[in-house]
């Protein structure tokens, strides 16, 4: 991979500054909620306050993994070093799990304590909470839509966390206007789907980056084989591997049989071949092992 190509996946500036972005809006969240907690004597918006703490973690958490997420190799990681950015992804998904423990525990302690405590909910408190429930759409929405724009996977991960502080804060505000008109049972029942919402954002961000840590299949060998059997000169392309991230870096390795017999003209097929690639599916590296046109071999891929 060339270095222009390098500096052109090298985003990480970009996503630093949303996240400090972001991260001083969760903390103005985490201190609203606390106040209004203090204020009104709630235990879950209390609850919901420790969770919005997991938020701002997920931001310190995505500023580290992203100073060391370099796309651009060096001796000791000549892959790069994205793979930083989807451990910090995972991250979030434990933050997810922890955060969903807690409100199931919580609900269950409620119901068998039978503790309701004294909710003094006034229009104030609700506005706060409507602002605090504003702050957070917003910040879903622009993580979210940057993460999909440079492709980043912890912006990603982060947003659907967000979504999921999103729905808890909904939950928590209309347990509390529930509790204020005597309905006290309304805050416990709401906790569940909650939390069932919290569960399908960490399966969310687990089933996007476990592939990528795990080396799985980044594009189907039969749609690498129809874009190089296209360049001029190749008879066959066979045993294609794949792994990466379509979009950000594809690693490719294959067996590629060429009709010229000198090495200057099959070296020149594999590079339009390289070209080609590079044209269908975005930044790749590919490894290319040229045989002769007499080789046979009937198989795509291993």
């Amino acid at each position: 991979m060339t270095a222009p190509t390098a500096h052109r996946l090298d985003y990480r500036a970009k996503v630093r500054r949303v996240l400090l972005l972001t991260l001083v809006l969760n903390l103005a969240v985490v201190i609203l909620k606390a106040v209004v907690a203090a204020w009104t004597g709630s235990l879950s918006l209390m609850a919901d306050a420790l969770h919005s703490i997991t938020d701002s973690a997920n931001n310190v958490l995505g500023l580290v993994t992203n100073q060391l997420a370099s796309p651009i190799p060096d001796r000791d990681h000549p892959y790069g070093h994205q793979k930083y950015e989807a451990v910090g992804a995972l991250g979030v998904a434990a933050f997810l799990g922890i955060a969903c423990f807690e409100i199931f525990t919580g609900a269950a302690d409620r119901i068998f304590s039978g503790e309701r405590g004294v909710v003094t909910m006034t229009t104030t408190g609700l506005w706060l909470m409507l602002l605090v429930l504003g702050i957070n759409i917003i910040v879903a929405f622009y993580e979210r839509r940057v993460g999909t724009r440079l492709d980043s996977q912890i912006l990603i991960a982060d947003a659907h966390h967000t979504m999921s502080d999103i729905w808890i804060t909904i939950a928590v505000i209309g347990g509390l206007v529930g509790v204020w008109q005597g309905w006290q049972w309304l805050d416990i029942a709401l906790a569940f789907p909650v939390a069932l919402l919290v569960i399908h954002s960490g399966w969310v961000v687990l089933s996007a980056n476990l592939p990528w840590l795990v080396d799985e299949m980044a594009i189907a060998p039969e749609r690498i084989h129809a874009v190089v059997m296209e360049v001029p000169g190749v008879v066959n392309c066979h045993n294609i591997a794949s792994r990466g991230l379509l979009g950000r870096q594809v690693f490719m390795d294959m067996h590629l049989i060429v009709q010229p017999r000198d090495v200057a003209a099959a070296h020149a097929i594999t590079e339009a071949v390289e070209a080609k690639l590079e044209d269908a599916f975005g930044p790749t590296r590919v490894t290319i092992h040229v045989e002769p046109p007499s080789y046979q071999e009937s198989k795509i891929s291993y």
